[in-house]
C-alpha cells in the first residue's frame, strides 16, 4: 500500500492520522489532494439498533467533529433502512429485528444524541441528517438488481470477512443480512448523487463494505470517491471500548447518569491516558505534548472533564469532579452522586445489605458482593460492612440518605422516600 509522506499530506488527514484515527485508506494520495483542493462532504453511518449509542461509538463521533473543524461538512446517515436489515460485520449470530416504531424512536434520540456533539452555527460545515429508509423503502426489486445487483460478484462477496467468518465457524447467515453490503454500497451511491458526498469513514470492519460503495460509485457514474476507516479501540486490558463490567457506557443519560460517565474516563487504566486524550477530547495535540509529563490523576481528570464537557457541558463536568473530590474525600455525599430511591417500607420487610447493593446496581452478582463484604469492600457512610447478614435499618439515614459505596470507585446515594 502506497503511504503518503506526512510532509505532503492533507492538514486533515495529517490529524487524522496523528490523533491515530487512521487505519486504511483508498486511493489516499488522491484524497489528500481532492481535500487541499476543496472542501467536501464526507459521511458516516450510524445502525439504530438501540436508544442509544455508547462510547463504542465515540471514535467515530470523533471523526465527524474532525471533518468539521477542517472545514468539511458532515453527512450523518441513520440507517432506518439498513437496521430492518442487520449488519453481519463483527456477528457471531443474527441479529433481533426491531419494529418498525423501535427504529423510529432510536433514530430520533441517536440524532439527538449526536447534535450533543456537533456543531450547526456554521452553514458550510453544519451536519447533514438523513435516513437511508427514505431511498431504500421504494425500491424495485428487480429494477435494483439489474441496475446495481450486476455489479456485484458472488466470488466477491464471499471473501468479505463479515461472511468468511459466519461461514468458517458454521454460523448461519440469512440471504438478508447478505443483502448488506449491497445495500451499504447504494447508500453511498445516493449520499454521491443527492448530496455530492466524496469520502465514507467507518471502522476497520466495514472496510469491504465501504470498497464496495467506492467500486460500485466507479463502475455507475465513472466518479472517484474514497473510503477511510478506523480502527477497533481496546482498553489497555483487552476488553472492548464501550463495554465494562456493569454493562455498556452509554451516551444517553437515561441510561448512564452524567456522573458515572465522568467516572468512566477517570478510572481509565493509566497506560490509555495519552492515547485516550488524542482521540476523544479535542485538546490540540500541541497541548498534549506540553501536558503529558503531568501527574497521572490529574491528566485522569483532565482527560473525564473533557469528555464529559463534549457531552454534558463544562458545567456539569466540573459539577462532577467536585463531587467525586468530595465523595473521595468523604466529607459529604455530593450533589451529583448518582440516586436511587427505596420506599421506608421496604426497611420493615428486613432489607439486607446484600439486597440493598442488588437494587443499587452497582453489583448483580450476591456471591461477588460476599467476598466484597468478606474483603472490607463494602461500605455505608463511609464505614466498613463486615456482616453479610445486615439489616438496613432507618437509623442510618440521616435526612433520609445514605451514601452506599463498593471499593474505591463505586459510589451511589439510596434516598428513602
Amino acid at each position: 500500500m502506497y503511504i503518503l509522506d506526512s510532509i505532503f499530506m492533507n492538514i486533515f488527514l495529517k490529524e487524522f492520522k496523528e490523533r491515530g484515527f487512521f487505519y486504511q485508506c483508498t486511493g489516499e494520495e488522491n484524497l489528500s489532494q481532492l481535500l487541499d483542493k476543496e472542501k467536501i462532504n464526507a459521511y458516516i453511518g450510524f445502525d439504530c439498533t438501540a436508544e442509544s449509542l455508547h462510547v463504542g461509538s465515540l471514535l467515530q463521533i470523533m471523526c465527524l467533529r474532525l471533518l468539521q473543524k477542517h472545514g468539511h461538512r458532515p453527512i450523518v446517515l441513520l440507517g432506518g433502512g439498513t437496521t430492518r436489515i442487520g449488519d453481519p460485520s463483527g456477528k457471531d449470530k443474527t441479529r433481533s429485528i426491531l419494529s418498525e416504531e423501535e427504529i423510529e424512536k432510536n433514530i430520533k434520540n441517536i440524532e439527538k444524541i449526536l447534535k450533543n456533539f456537533l456543531t450547526d452555527t456554521n452553514p458550510k460545515t453544519k451536519p447533514i441528517f438523513v435516513n437511508n429508509y427514505s431511498w431504500l423503502k421504494n425500491l424495485n426489486y428487480i429494477s435494483f438488481l439489474r441496475d446495481i445487483g450486476k455489479h456485484f460478484t458472488i466470488n466477491k462477496m464471499l471473501s468479505f470477512d463479515s461472511v468468511k467468518t459466519r461461514l468458517e465457524r458454521e454460523q448461519s447467515l440469512s440471504y438478508m443480512e447478505f443483502n448488506y453490503m449491497i445495500l451499504q454500497a447504494y447508500d453511498f451511491l445516493e449520499l454521491n448523487k443527492k448530496e455530492n458526498c466524496m469520502l465514507q469513514i467507518g471502522g476497520s470492519d466495514q472496510w469491504g463494505n465501504i470498497v464496495n460503495g467506492v467500486e460500485l460509485i466507479k463502475r455507475y457514474s465513472n466518479k472517484h470517491v474514497y473510503g477511510l476507516t478506523t480502527p477497533l479501540i481496546t482498553l489497555a486490558s483487552g476488553a472492548k471500548m464501550g463495554k465494562t463490567e456493569s454493562g455498556a457506557v452509554w451516551l444517553d443519560k437515561r441510561f448512564l447518569s452524567g456522573y458515572d460517565y465522568w467516572q468512566f474516563w477517570r478510572n481509565i487504566d493509566d497506560r490509555d491516558v495519552l492515547k485516550f486524550l488524542k482521540i476523544f477530547t479535542d485538546i490540540t495535540l500541541e497541548e498534549i505534548e506540553t501536558v503529558k509529563d503531568k501527574n497521572i490523576n490529574e491528566l485522569k481528570i483532565l482527560l473525564a472533564n473533557k469528555t464529559t464537557a463534549m457531552l454534558h457541558g463544562d458545567e456539569e463536568a466540573k459539577k462532577f469532579e467536585e463531587t467525586a473530590k468530595q465523595t473521595f474525600e468523604g466529607r459529604v455525599l455530593g450533589d451529583n452522586l448518582p440516586t436511587i430511591q427505596i420506599m421506608k417500607k421496604k426497611l420493615d420487610n428486613q432489607l439486607n445489605i446484600i439486597d440493598l447493593i442488588v437494587m443499587s446496581k452497582l453489583e448483580n452478582s450476591k456471591s461477588e458482593i460476599r467476598r466484597l463484604i468478606k474483603g472490607n469492600g463494602v461500605k455505608i457512610n463511609n464505614q466498613t460492612i463486615s456482616d453479610e447478614k445486615m439489616l438496613i435499618s432507618i437509623t442510618l439515614f440521616k435526612d433520609n440518605l445514605i451514601k452506599l459505596s463498593l471499593g474505591k470507585k463505586k459510589h451511589i446515594k439510596v434516598e428513602l422516600i
